[in-house]
């Protein structure tokens, strides 16, 4: 009897979560046209084929609206099982055309270079028409009119396409909304679409919204047309343990051999081990809700004094840099810190001197106009406010989480504190949740619980409060005071 060299999908995977309504799978005529080409699965990648191919009663896949999320280690095999997938799908369905899109150029030439090995094999050569490579646009072009097209997003890849039939978000946590909005309308063209998204778990630093919601979606029982697999070890493993790794990565050692994990125990930090190699998640909390919605609430004014003199602005943009908030701190005559909204509005990098005049009018080189060091603001306007001499304040990572655990406590302790309760700034603070940071006790920064919730409202105005309170020069006499402020919708 022939034994599986590695673990069967429900034996090694540590979440499967499977959509609802499955009546039959596309899978058996996916193995058998792999067969032919010399390609065989292990148990693992068979079972996870025969999910990411389901369909239902209708014959659509299952997964056609929620999509397939896939949280996997580096050096498992995610390349070679998706790749043969997707090059059967296209000698089954003439004229398919598939999308395989990575963050970096690096990875996608990579994967590229990968496939097209692949697609140089014997058994798959006489399906294939050419490879052609532009710098920044691959394609695998098959004689039956079917193609995979490979390309970075941070090139700028990913738009023009009318029909998309499969979509192949690699590095998944590294993914905007602008990305999606790229290639997703394009699927509504297919008549069977499929959308699959790989990813390891993400730094704190990655734009990962999206990959983070679908797994928080899946795991939360909230998303009944959608597949979650998830390999990782223990959430709190020892690096070294090779148990550990057996859980991680149901390839190894047998096709995964030890020196390949030695080599990434050695290159990578231990933290980007635990995540890349080991496939844990950062344990986050994301139930408990940045403010109480009555205590903001009460802390509303409907007619703050246009005297209070202005203390610091904060600067933040959504991770697309299409809006921009600004937020303000102005010192009310009780001595508190009153909180608005300056300015709420789309945004467009070739409006980015407007953006810098703006803030020189008001703040001149007195007043810390302040930015979190992971916005996406500050690559956009720090050095264009600094060559104006301006008093520009780039909070690090400590000082943002310092600045987030002020507010709250302003809000929930300090009735000092106002603000002017408009409607933007209200959905964004009381839908705003604590992201705890990881060995830090009581520290936490701000995230949001879906993709509905736009966190730059609640982070201008913390970056503004911080300022006011940490860098503001005190309060002018009421008779010298001259500065103003405009609120703008």
């Amino acid at each position: 009897m022939m034994r599986h060299s590695t673990p069967t999908l429900f034996e090694s995977a540590r979440h499967v979560i499977v959509p609802e309504g499955i009546v039959s799978t596309g899978w058996p005529a996916v193995r058998d046209t792999c067969r032919e080409l010399g390609i065989t699965f292990d148990p693992w990648q068979q079972g996870s084929a025969q999910l990411i191919l389901s369909k239902g009663a209708d014959g659509l896949y299952a997964t056609t609206v929620g999509g397939v999320t896939i949280s996997i280690p580096r050096q498992v095999g995610k390349t070679f099982m998706i790749g043969w997938i997707v090059f059967a799908l296209c000698i089954i369905y003439p004229g398919l055309t598939v999308v395989w899109t990575a963050h970096r150029a690096s990875t996608a030439d990579e994967t590229f270079d990968g496939m097209k090995s692949m697609a140089a094999t014997p058994t798959m050569a006489p399906h294939i028409d050419r490879t052609p490579d532009n710098g920044s646009e691959q394609k695998i072009e098959f004689k039956n009119g079917s193609r995979v097209v490979f390309g970075a997003r941070e090139r700028g890849f990913g738009r023009g396409f009318t029909k998309l039939d499969v979509v192949v978000f690699d590095e998944a946590q590294i993914l905007t909304e602008r990305s999606i909005d790229d290639m997703i309308p394009a699927q509504n063209a297919s008549d069977n679409a499929l959308t699959i998204m790989i990813g390891t778990p993400p730094k704190p630093i990655d734009p990962s919204e999206i990959f983070q919601d679908a797994r928080r979606a899946a795991l939360n029982g909230e998303a009944p047309d959608a597949l979650y697999i998830e390999f990782s070890a223990d959430p709190k493993a020892d690096p070294d343990d090779r148990a550990q790794w057996r859980k991680a990565n149901p390839s190894y050692p047998q096709r995964t051999k030890e020196a390949a994990m030695l080599r990434m125990r050695r290159k990578l930090s231990p933290d980007s081990f635990m995540r890349e190699a080991l496939g844990i998640w950062d344990e986050i909390s994301l139930g408990k809700l940045a403010f109480t919605a009555k205590k903001w609430d009460d802390l509303a004014i409907e007619n703050p004094d246009p005297e209070w003199p202005v203390a610091a602005y904060g600067v933040d943009m959504n991770p697309e840099r299409t809006k921009v908030s600004i937020g303000v701190a102005t010192f009310s005559d009780d001595g508190g810190v009153h909180l608005e909204v300056a300015a709420d509005a789309p945004f467009d990098e070739a409006g980015t001197s407007a953006l810098v005049d703006w803030l020189w009018t008001r703040a001149k080189r007195h007043v810390p106009v302040v930015i979190d060091a992971y916005s996406p603001a500050r690559p956009i306007l720090e050095a264009a406010l600094k060559n104006k001499k301006m008093l520009v304040r780039i909070l690090d990572a400590n000082e943002y989480s310092q600045a987030c655990v002020m507010l709250r406590e302003a809000v929930e302790k300090h009735p000092a504190i106002t603000h002017f309760g408009q409607e933007h700034l209200d959905h964004s603070a009381k839908n705003t949740v604590q992201d705890q940071i990881k060995n830090r006790p009581g520290s936490f920064k701000w995230n949001r619980p879906s993709l509905d919730v736009d966190l730059s409202p609640i982070v201008s105005i913390t970056c503004a409060h911080f300022g006011a309170v940490k860098f503001a020069k005190r309060r002018l006499p009421a008779s010298e005071r001259k500065q103003r402020h405009a609120i703008v919708g």
